[in-house]
């Protein structure tokens, strides 16, 4: 098997891909809306507030339900950091915009990266409230001070202040901002001036449309659901096809763990803080109108003793899927980057390719360093497969004649080409086998380009201004079949004339697949078809001076 066919077959299999995920979202069912009752925090059973309706002990004096899309908005407390920009509304005190700064949008690059938006059709928010008699939750109206504040040079955190009071129960919901990071701190504090005793279960959500993000390619699309951990289930994807079974595949009930919403490149999740209290707590998802979802979690109950108050701290990572942000934050918040299923090669490959960049500050010229440092591992089987090659190419008028008389007794004709490839000491799989091993690598480091968040609008050079991305002029997957022409000419020709033809072809066909490939995974392809055909004319050259000699 040449290069050509090595390609044929990566591309056949990647392409099965995303024909697959494809039909996964084009099939996907609709759900309808789900009425949610609220449960008593003695039930047994798993609360699901929803964005719908708020969330009372026993089901007394529920909500009105009034869908998300219509409710009002308070008034805005906007935050800057230097890597943030977020806009907490006092309703609820959600988070209902965060935009990423050192980011750009996805279709216009002149303008920041917005994770949480509040728009109709593209919600996206974090929401928190209390599951208890009297308790805020995240329908409950704050008071705060409106208004923007900026994290001043040399000042390190921000924080932003909300309460709300019914009754006898007073909450104080404290964010915190600090600079650099992507973590926000959710402190809140439940004071009860009453005389008795009181109850309640803290609850921390995530709000998601169900649409695909913006500039999501058909031909490079990722994974956007839910997502969690936990040490008995470890990391589950909960696709948005599959939130509020009656009966969920995820773990619902665990120690510990953490529930979010992750994109391509992209993750939010909610995290518990250095609270105490590490008894059980409760994951849940549900579907909501207008196409939303939400997923989140419910933490175990706690008692507030009367004239006494009970603190909970909790943090909530607003950000890009980069390994050294998440991995520190919990167990388990590494895997939200997709590497695919050879995450075991993918990673180490990302390290390489990490550590090359560090050396070599552009991601162009370091996925060329790598595609050398990969060519150069494989060097012996490449070796052994163009020698194979070359001798196939040596003997090929002698497999058309053998072909030509034996054509059509095809048992005689299997004999006589083994007879060939025993007399010239050719192993007619040697160039097959080699190159099979490399498949592995190659789609892991597909993978790689694809879910490297640094590699996201990274430039390399001239034209090339976003290696995630097409190349604007198709100017990269031109070379590649010209790269591919090349490779083929210097391969012994197939003995079958209609694979013959396929062959002549392919390089063609290719370009055109590549088009729609990132400019990165294809300049990866280019530098190894050089490599390639570098190395196979070294061997031809070889191969030919021990013929004549």
């Amino acid at each position: 098997m040449d290069t050509q066919r090595l390609i044929a077959l990566v591309v056949f299999s990647l392409s099965l891909m995303w024909l697959w995920e494809a039909w996964q979202e084009y099939s996907q069912p609709s759900h309808p809306p789900v009425s949610v009752q609220a449960p008593s925090l003695d039930s047994g059973s798993v609360p699901t507030p929803s964005a719908t309706q708020a969330i009372v002990p026993g089901g007394k004096n529920p909500v009105p339900a009034v869908a998300v899309a219509q409710v009002e908005r308070g008034a805005r407390a906007i935050i800057n950091t230097d890597v943030l920009r977020v806009e907490v509304d006092a309703h609820g005190g959600d988070l209902r915009s965060a935009v990423l700064t050192q980011y750009r949008a996805n279709e216009d690059a002149t303008k920041p990266f917005m994770l949480f938006q509040d728009a109709p059709g593209k919600e996206y928010f974090a929401q928190s409230g209390w599951v208890g008699e009297g308790l805020a939750t995240h329908k409950t109206v704050f008071e705060m001070t409106p208004g923007e504040q900026t994290l001043a040079e040399g000042q390190n955190t921000l924080t932003l202040t909300l309460r709300a009071r019914e009754g006898a129960v007073e909450i104080v919901k404290t964010y915190t901002f600090t600079r650099g990071s992507y973590v926000v701190g959710v402190d809140q504090q439940v004071i009860n001036h009453g005389g008795s005793a009181i109850s309640g279960q803290p609850y921390f959500q995530l709000l998601r449309h169900g649409n695909a993000p913006e500039g999501e390619s058909a031909m490079m699309a990722s994974y956007t659901g839910a997502a969690m951990y936990t040490e008995e289930g470890k990391f589950q994807k909960i696709a948005f096809d599959e939130t509020g079974k009656a009966k969920p595949d995820h773990v619902v009930q665990a120690a510990d763990g953490w529930m979010g919403m992750i994109q391509h490149h992209f993750v939010t999740a909610w995290l518990t803080g250095n609270n105490k209290d590490t008894s059980s707590r409760e994951f849940y998802t549900r579907n909501l109108d207008n196409g939303q979802h939400t997923a989140g979690m419910l933490l175990p109950k706690i008692q507030i003793a009367a004239n006494a108050q009970q603190s909970l701290k909790m943090r909530l990572y607003v950000g890009p899927q980069a390994l050294e942000h998440i991995e520190p934050l919990a167990p388990g918040m590494g895997y939200v980057v997709d590497y695919g299923w050879l995450t075991v090669l993918a990673y180490p490959i990302f390290m390489l390719l990490k550590w090359i960049y560090a050396v070599v500050p552009n991601w162009g010229w370091a996925i060329i360093l790598l595609t050398v440092l990969i060519k150069a591992a494989f060097y012996p089987l490449s070796a052994a497969s163009y020698k194979s090659m070359a001798k196939m190419r040596k003997v090929a008028p002698r497999l058309q004649q053998v072909k030509e008389r034996y054509g059509d007794d095809r048992q005689k004709l299997h004999e006589q080409m083994m007879k060939v490839y025993s007399e010239e000491k050719i192993n007619p799989l040697g160039g097959c086998l080699p190159m099979l091993v490399q498949i592995p690598v190659f789609i892991a480091l597909y993978w790689v380009l694809m879910g490297a968040v640094e590699l996201r609008q990274a430039p390399w050079a001239l034209w090339i201004s976003d290696l995630s991305a097409q190349d604007p002029y198709y100017i990269l997957p031109v070379l590649m079949a010209v790269s591919m022409y090349i490779q083929q000419k210097m391969s012994p020709p197939p003995p079958d004339p209609i694979q013959a033809k396929v062959m002549m072809y392919m390089p063609l066909a290719f370009s055109i697949f590549f088009f729609f490939f990132p400019a990165g995974l294809v300049l990866y392809w280019i530098v190894n078809n050089i490599l390639s055909i570098l190395q196979q004319w070294r061997i031809n050259v070889v191969v030919d001076r021990a013929n004549r000699a």
